[in-house]
């Protein structure tokens, strides 16, 4: 699900590509630093982002180091450390290790169960300094499996349940912008759902699986590429509404790359790949 929150780096100046490099590579660390290599291979974009955001926002201490990376060994590759980037590495350690037993679970997919198990003892040490962000995706798993198994079609509903968990993440301490991260989080996890199934909708087609897309699509096709630009437009409009209440400074504008131009790139592609997949009309 998770993959679409990213940069456009194109439109980032050189010192933002510079910092923004710094707190992925940041991201990257903290994983290894609480779960070795296992955890860097958790690394994802989308995460990166909730470390900016909150880094930006609260302003806890920030320091600055090198270090040889797997990816990158013939150089020193510097990196951000904060208390904000440990958090979001944390949050990537739980929501992958939900991810994993929800796909053994419903797939029984060895696999998975062997890589849930691996980060079993890292998830129980955050799962005790952090047991409302964990009742909340534990909630939005129970929620989408029920609702997949009742082939729930309204896409409102069912992109709500990733909205509320992803909001519970953004709200780091529940304090006074809590609020305002919550819904951030909400329509930002809203995207991410029904982009992803704008993204699955043709293998979820074939293979006939689940994808409540599919039931708009088949009884307003003409509708419903409209339906979907529209309904990404708003979510990520009330999602910029709630950043610029923020008293951002500091990455501002890499944030506001992220929000009205990186979030973007995925569904940019897509309608691309679609174009030259369409056979053109003979005159």
């Amino acid at each position: 699900m998770f993959g679409y929150i990213n940069a456009d780096l194109k439109q980032l100046s050189e010192e933002d590509k510079n910092k923004y490099r710094q707190f992925y590579c940041g991201l990257c660390h903290s994983l290894g630093k609480t779960a070795g290599f296992k955890g860097q291979m958790l690394l994802n974009y989308d995460l990166c982002f909730l470390a900016i955001l909150l880094q930006s926002l609260y302003e806890p201490d920030l320091s600055q180091d090198n270090h040889w990376c797997v990816i990158h060994p013939f150089k020193k590759k510097p990196f951000f450390e904060s208390e904000a980037i440990k958090y979001a590495a944390d949050m990537d350690i739980i929501l992958s290790y939900y991810s994993l037993m929800d796909n053994y679970i419903d797939d029984n997919s060895r696999l998975a169960k062997i890589a849930a198990d691996s980060l079993k003892k890292e998830y129980v040490l955050i799962k005790d300094r952090y047991p409302r962000q964990v009742a909340a995706i534990e909630e939005y798993i129970k929620n989408l499996s029920l609702a997949e198994a009742a082939n729930e079609s309204n896409i409102d509903i069912i992109s709500s349940y990733t909205g509320e968990m992803l909001g519970t993440l953004m709200n780091w301490k529940d304090d006074n912008w809590g609020k305002t991260l919550h819904c951030m989080g909400f329509h930002m996890g809203k995207f991410i759902y029904i982009l992803d199934a704008y993204e699955d909708l043709k293998k979820d087609e074939k293979r006939g699986s689940y994808n409540p897309l599919l039931y708009m699509k088949n009884e307003s096709p003409k509708e419903y590429e409209t339906f979907v630009r529209i309904n990404l437009t708003s979510l990520m409009a009330e999602c910029a509404k709630g950043f610029e209440r923020l008293p951002i400074v500091e990455n501002v504008d890499i944030l506001r790359n992220i929000i009205y131009s990186g979030v973007w790139t995925k569904y940019e592609y897509l309608q691309i790949k679609e174009k030259k997949n369409t056979p053109k009309e003979k005159p």
